[in-house]
């Protein structure tokens, strides 16, 4: 059995894929996924699993250098946008529409669908190098 922190097996592929530059996103559970992009769907119900959470299990394996949010964020989920500065404290944030978000997944290996049910509660997370 897998030793690491992200058990769930097409999470782990697609983490295990990224290369530099390469994009994963991470949502709520009312986001439109473009067809062509993979969804892994970890939704179990409200709330279950919460987007933190899944937030925190990526990043125990994907090395991020730059992260992409929804501006509504910060007029109508502010509190979320502060718990995902806590989370990244140290990466580049960059503020896009959250209709140009919807688009760019299409450039995303992939998107992880959680069980969250607040507004913008999505993150574009751009791969680094580990070197």
């Amino acid at each position: 059995m897998k030793k690491t922190k992200v058990i769930n097996s097409n999470l782990s592929r697609v983490i295990s894929q990224m290369g530099h530059f390469d994009k994963i996103a991470i949502g709520d559970a009312g986001t439109p996924v473009p067809e062509q992009t993979e969804k892994i769907d970890l939704a179990v119900t409200c709330d279950i699993p919460k987007f933190l959470d899944v937030l925190d299990n990526v990043l125990e394996e994907l090395e991020v250098q730059k992260i992409y949010l929804a501006e509504e964020i910060k007029s109508e989920n502010p509190d979320m946008l502060q718990q995902i500065q806590r989370h990244l404290p140290q990466t580049a944030i960059e503020f896009i529409s959250h209709d140009k978000l919807k688009k760019e997944l299409n450039d995303c290996k992939a998107f992880v669908r959680t069980g969250e049910m607040t507004p913008f509660a999505n993150v574009m997370l751009e791969s680094k190098v580990v070197f």
